[in-house]
Formats: structure tokens, sequence, C-alpha cells
């Protein structure tokens, strides 16, 4: 199973290299991040770069794709190369995926009209505007199109995935080698849960 991982100028780490970890410890997955051309992306902190090993030409017809989001998601929505990869990989993949705001780029691509999707709580909303039926969940699988909530949603939607298209017992092999088994200090980790003075530090945070 061969999967794509798509890097854009100010894409948020995490989104990229949480589904990354999961799905490459799966036996026989192999995982390569593309851009328009191969090199380092900066991300959304601008402290850190991830080398793309192919252009989005070299890499047509994954298996998976795994669409990170990220504060520069929305300049990227102009990005008729990263969108057009998108669209085009997406008529031969078994699973097209995001994270985070990354579900906007599917929308901008065309995928989500009718479908149910989730988003970063930040961004939500414009999911509307791609013909979407937002919901607030944290993974939801729709058909082939699997979408996750803000940022460490994508290790849910990654061990989701491998679940579905691997099999129970080699996601939960994959848990257990990440040891993902949260207890967060905190319980501030959803929207739902948050003071409007914590949404707006939160917010705050984003711009």
């Amino acid at each position: 199973m061969h999967v794509a991982i798509p890097l854009y100028d100010r894409f948020t780490a995490l989104d990229a290299v949480g589904p990354y970890t999961v799905l490459a410890f799966a036996p026989g997955w192999t995982v390569t991040f593309v851009a328009a051309e191969p090199g380092p992306v900066t991300d959304d902190r601008g402290q850190l770069s991830i080398a793309a090993t192919a252009s989005y030409e070299e890499v047509p017809r994954p298996d998976v794709i795994v669409v990170p989001g990220g504060i520069g998601t929305f300049e990227a929505l102009a990005d008729e190369a990263l969108v057009g990869w998108i669209r085009e990989a997406d008529a031969h993949t078994r699973w097209t995926t995001s994270v985070c705001s990354g579900s906007l780029l599917l929308g901008a691509a065309g995928l989500l009209r009718g479908r149910r999707a989730t988003s970063h709580w930040a961004v939500t909303g414009f999911l509307a505007d791609t013909g979407a039926r937002a919901v607030t969940e944290r993974v939801v699988v729709d058909g082939k199109i699997v979408t996750a909530a803000g940022v460490s949603a994508g290790i849910d939607m990654a061990l989701t995935l491998l679940g579905q298209a691997a099999d129970t017992e080699t996601a939960e092999a994959v848990q257990l080698v990440i040891e993902y088994d949260p207890d967060p200090p905190f319980d501030a980790g959803a929207i739902g849960k948050a003071s409007d003075a914590l949404r707006e530090r939160a917010a705050a945070l984003l711009r």
C-alpha cells in the first residue's frame, strides 16, 4: 500500500507526521512525502522542514493520500498544482484522507460534495462552502473519504484507516508500538469543553 502525503508552505507538522508514523509502521505500507518539486517544505511554525522526496508528477496514483492542514491551507486552496493533483489522484485511490484544515483542500478538489466531513474547530464552518455536510466528530468515514478533526486527530484517523484497510489486529499492534494511550493532563482538548476565554486565547495562537 503506497501512501502519499502532499506538503505545502506552512502545513502543520503533526498533521503529516502523526499519520506518517502510524502508516509507516504498518507491514507492507510505504509513505512518500510529495510536493510541487522535491526538497524541504517548512511548517507553519517556521522552525521545522520536512523533505518531499518526490514531485506530484512522480506519484500520480498512490493507493492512499493524506492531506495535512495548517495555517497555509487558505493560500494553498489557490494552488492548482496541489488541488489538481489531489483531484486526479483521488480518481485512483483506495482511500482519500485529510487532517485538520486539509479537508478544505479535499473540498476545493470537489471531493466532499454531499459527504459528511470534519475539520479543525476553527475552520469547520468553511466546509459548507465546498458542498460538504460539516460535523464535529473526531474522525469521519464517508465511503473512501476519511477526514479528521484538528492536528492530533490525524493519529486517530490513521489508526481508523489502518483498521479498515488492513485489519484491527494490525492497527492495534501499531497503536501499541507507538504507545498511543492518551491521558492528557488537562481536559481542554475539544472546543465543546472550552470557556469563551480559552477559545479566544487558542484562536489567537492561530493568527
